[in-house]
């Protein structure tokens, strides 16, 4: 099998963690790292120990694989600027791959590198990149939504199944309600989680007790979700239809905090109709 070398564009957590488990494929040789920060692209060239640190997009040499692990409101300059830089030079071999991470743009937000000819692609690994040393512990198993040109994709599918991804396909134009479903499921859970904390707080539950009902209530919840799904695990006021309940939490709950109390009438309402759909007798 031929050598892919691999360039990064964007060492923050997720490209850090990505060209770790990249490094552990034979077929992949790491190459060169690029960051907005010097600094970055050295700090991740020592945590995956491989690869070159450089400073300037005309620093960067040829690659098969390109990721750009960058914000997402940055992949359509740092595209422009390799686009630019790479005008006047030929790639042996078949064309380029270049992928982004983002969840919510598709691969086509790299247009400019398709004026080159290379192939385009997203992967969207659906997993908390909080510590790159973590992410790359809790990486097998993770799935990726990908979508782009087939020819890239063909590529980049076996690679990331060879780091643990489980790769799965989606559709260009649904990708910003894809990241959003991600969003909910994930972030909004935890803020939900802190504004729990507030109120048990508020209500004078002390911490320690209170970080436990949290932890045990959140695991039961998780367990409940993936073995019988959300509409059947869902329990409270709302879905048992105490109304009176309801109304005088809601009014407490937007005492204590205006915007929860928003928050908590909005979900009150999205509850009880969930469960109104899943048992149509109520």
């Amino acid at each position: 099998m031929p050598t892919i070398s691999v360039n990064l564009i964007g060492a923050g957590r997720v490209g850090k963690t990505l060209l770790g488990l990249l490094r552990s494929l034979p077929a992949c040789k790491i190459q060169d790292v690029l960051s907005s920060r010097y600094v970055s692209a050295q700090a991740a060239v020592g945590f995956v120990g491989d690869g070159r640190a450089v400073e300037h997009p005309s620093d960067l040499r040829p690659a098969d694989l390109w990721i750009l692990a960058v914000p997402d409101t940055q992949i359509l300059a740092v595209a422009s600027e390799i686009s630019d830089v790479f005008k006047q030079r030929k790639h042996e071999g078949s064309a380029p791959i270049a992928f982004h991470c983002s969840g919510f743009f598709a691969a086509e937000q790299m247009a400019p590198l398709r004026g080159l000819g290379w192939q385009l692609a997203s992967v969207h690994p659906v997993l908390s990149f909080a510590d790159p040393a973590e992410a790359m512990r809790q990486f097998n198993g993770t799935f990726c939504g990908i979508e782009g040109d087939r020819t890239a994709l063909d590529a980049i599918e076996p690679m990331l199944i060879g780091i643990g991804g489980v790769p799965f396909e989606i559709r260009s134009e649904s990708k910003s309600l894809y990241h959003a479903a991600a969003v909910i499921s994930n972030n909004f859970t935890v803020v939900l989680q802190a504004l729990a904390r507030d109120a048990w707080a508020a209500a004078g539950v002390p911490e320690d007790i209170a970080k436990q009902l949290n932890s045990k209530l959140l695991r039961a919840t998780c367990e409940n979700v993936t073995a019988r799904g959300p509409r059947e695990a869902l329990t409270g006021p709302a879905a048992r239809g105490d109304e009176l309940v309801v109304k005088q939490q809601g009014l407490d709950v937007a005492r204590w905090h205006p915007s929860a109390g928003i928050i908590y009438r909005e979900m009150s309402a999205l509850a009880r109709k969930m469960k109104s759909e899943c048992d149509p007798r109520e």
